[in-house]
């Protein structure tokens, strides 16, 4: 709360005026206090590039922010925590910015499971926690009665029907499920056997990868037998990588239709020359035709980020724009209560009525039973043309 000074209060002699004086510096140092906003997220690592691009889509949005007089008339600073993938290590993370940095959002970057470790802590310090990445359904839908955790970013289950629905478009007819072992993978089998069962389709099998792994011919080949005729896979750059080279291997020129985890890292570089065989989702692409936004955006990254000469530099553009659009977000919460107390904060994120983003128009993007601000309208299929990230053709 902001110190008001009478000025008949400040009309005394002597060291009354210096103690005058100093109550109203400290109110305005005060009234200057920056905003503190976290982010946990995969900074090292073969995702780092992800990270990277979580960081910049932030970055730039608080340029905007700031250049604007800030959130409530105070600066918004950028604290950053690396999680390693490593879901202890998170939420190790997340509680020292919640607890000694007093951040007034936390934003979680790329892993189910790192992000799920930390949803019971979000919920326990009621301090909003903005999914700008990691897709679990049950990061949002978490059961939780006061529920603090909202996301700018896509949706295991809707994601699950996009994908078989893409499938199908292509040819699919008997699928196989290549999947990460681990919760992620979990979660997207669920919705991939709703979304099959939808549709009355059988599938071949379900095999599951592990980050380690260095060959996957074995699984692949057991699909292979089963019938598959197109491969549904989850996995982040590494084991996704390792399926396109296993493939290349056997010979078998069987379709891929992915998640978007072959867009956090150097699956081109790490998949060799059949990476393009990869369809895979995303909820952004920056091309040479973009919307305003999408312009302004573009040119704020270039000119923050001098390393960014072209679109091939902004891979992945996902990371990017989730960030920045859940950003803007969080900047109209904390605006519309009028407050950094995390349960102002999160009815906050309910009374913003419209954001004109960069990934879409929001209306009323939060409710108190709908916390994830995209659906599947705002699903774009791409995959990897000479190292960059493209839309498909239609």
């Amino acid at each position: 709360m902001r110190t008001l000074l009478s000025p008949l209060r400040c009309l005394l002699p002597g060291a009354a005026v210096v103690a005058c004086l100093g109550m109203a510096l400290s109110a305005a140092a005060h009234a200057e206090e920056p905003i503190k906003v976290g982010l946990v997220a995969a900074l090292s690592g073969q995702s780092a590039k992800s990270g990277e691009a979580l960081t910049r889509g932030l970055t730039v949005a608080i340029d905007e922010i700031n250049t604007k007089g800030g959130i409530l008339g105070r600066p918004v600073q950028l604290i950053r925590r690396d999680d390693e993938s490593n879901p202890a290590k998170g939420m190790l993370a997340a509680r020292e910015l919640a607890q000694r940095e007093k951040v007034s959002v936390l934003f979680g970057g790329l892993d189910t499971p790192v992000s799920l470790a930390i949803v019971p802590l979000a919920n326990q310090l009621k301090v909003p926690f903005m999914g700008i990445w990691a897709a679990g359904t049950k990061i949002t839908e978490n059961g939780a009665k006061d529920n603090y955790v909202f996301r700018v970013s896509a949706v295991d289950e809707l994601v699950d029907e996009a994908l078989v629905e893409h499938g199908i478009k292509k040819g699919m007819k008997k699928p196989g499920m290549i999947l990460i072992n681990n919760p992620w993978g979990e979660s997207n089998e669920i919705g991939f056997k709703d979304a099959l069962a939808k549709r009355g389709m059988d599938y071949a099998g379900i095999e599951r990868i592990e980050d380690s792994d260095l060959d996957v011919v074995p699984q692949l080949t057991r699909l292979k037998n089963a019938g598959t005729d197109t491969l549904l896979m989850v996995g982040n750059v590494g084991p996704s990588a390792q399926v396109v080279k296993s493939l290349d291997r056997m010979g078998w020129e069987v379709p891929v239709v992915s998640h978007w985890g072959p867009a956090g890292g150097r699956f081109s570089e790490l998949a060799g020359p059949n990476a393009s065989r990869v369809h895979f989702i995303q909820t952004y692409v920056f091309t040479e035709h973009n919307s305003a936004k999408g312009d302004s955006v573009l040119a704020a990254l270039k000119q923050r980020f001098p390393e960014i000469k072209g679109l091939a530099d902004v891979t992945p553009a996902v990371g990017i724009a989730n960030a920045y659009d859940a950003m803007h977000l969080a900047a109209a919460a904390i605006e519309k209560a009028g407050d950094t107390q995390g349960s102002k904060v999160r009815d906050g994120f309910y009374a913003i009525d419209r954001y004109q983003g960069l990934i879409k128009d929001y209306t009323q993007p939060f409710t108190p039973t709908k916390h994830d601000a995209l659906g599947p309208d705002d699903y774009v299929f791409t995959h990897f043309v000479d190292g960059r990230i493209v839309p498909l053709a239609p």
